[in-house]
Formats: C-alpha cells, sequence, structure tokens
C-alpha cells in the first residue's frame, strides 16, 4: 500500500490523513485475520487427519471380531465388532466414502497431511509478504 517511489501514483505512509492510514490499517488487519483463520482452518484438518492415521495404526493391530467403539458423531460411539482389519472406508469429503485397504487408507492420509502442511506453508509465506508489504 504505502511506497516510498514518488510518481507511482502511490501515496506514502508521510502524506496520508489520519482517515487514510485508518482505511488501510482496517484493511490489513481484515487481511490478516481472513489469513489467520485459514491457517486455523488447515491446522485443525491436519491434527484430524493425524488422529485419523493413529486410529488407522491401532485398527491394524486389532484382528478379526474384536470389539471396538464407532464413531457416529463428535461425542456419539456405538459398540461394534470388527468384521475385516484389512479394508476401512475413507471419508474423501462431502459425504463421500471409498472403500480402501488398510495401507491406501494410511497413505491416503499421509498424502492429505502432506498437502495441508505445503498449503500452510504457503500460507505462511504469503502471510508474512503481505505483512512486509504493509510495512
Amino acid at each position: 500500500m504505502a511506497s516510498s517511489k514518488s510518481g507511482s501514483g502511490a501515496m506514502t505512509l508521510e502524506r496520508m490523513s489520519v482517515e487514510q492510514l485508518k482505511a488501510v490499517k482496517e484493511q490489513a488487519d481484515m487481511e490478516v485475520n481472513l489469513l489467520q483463520d485459514s491457517l486455523n482452518n488447515i491446522g485443525t484438518a491436519t491434527t484430524r487427519l493425524e488422529l485419523a492415521t493413529t486410529a488407522l495404526n491401532d485398527l491394524s493391530l486389532r484382528s478379526l471380531g474384536s470389539k471396538i467403539l464407532v464413531p457416529l458423531t463428535a461425542s456419539l460411539y456405538v459398540p461394534a465388532t470388527l468384521q475385516d482389519p484389512h479394508h476401512v472406508l475413507v471419508d474423501i469429503g462431502t459425504g463421500y466414502f471409498v472403500e480402501k485397504t488398510m495401507p491406501e487408507g494410511k497413505d491416503y492420509c499421509e498424502r492429505k497431511i502432506n498437502l495441508l502442511k505445503s498449503n500452510f506453508d504457503q500460507l505462511v509465506e504469503e502471510t508474512s509478504l503481505i505483512i512486509l508489504a504493509k510495512l
């Protein structure tokens, strides 16, 4: 926003009125808040996938006929008996599930975690560039 170059059409901070400075600050605050929300969402999704990976590892150690609790919601679990410890249903989003082998399910989670971590790193870099540009 602020530029030290003359003739570029951009105002320098020193020449802005108080109202213009407030507007620049509000815009920067909104952008930072939006980016922070995105970072939090990526962090939450990564944590959930890491928990899913841990659950898959635990499930792979169980044998046919083991008693387990299956989550229906975040706070509601129902008792069940493990019928096939080698296959899992993977939630791929928007209510769609795909049956995968245990190694495929673990691989899916790891790939998604790596993608989210890459997106997180990119967003942190972009946030830093935006903040530096505002200074």
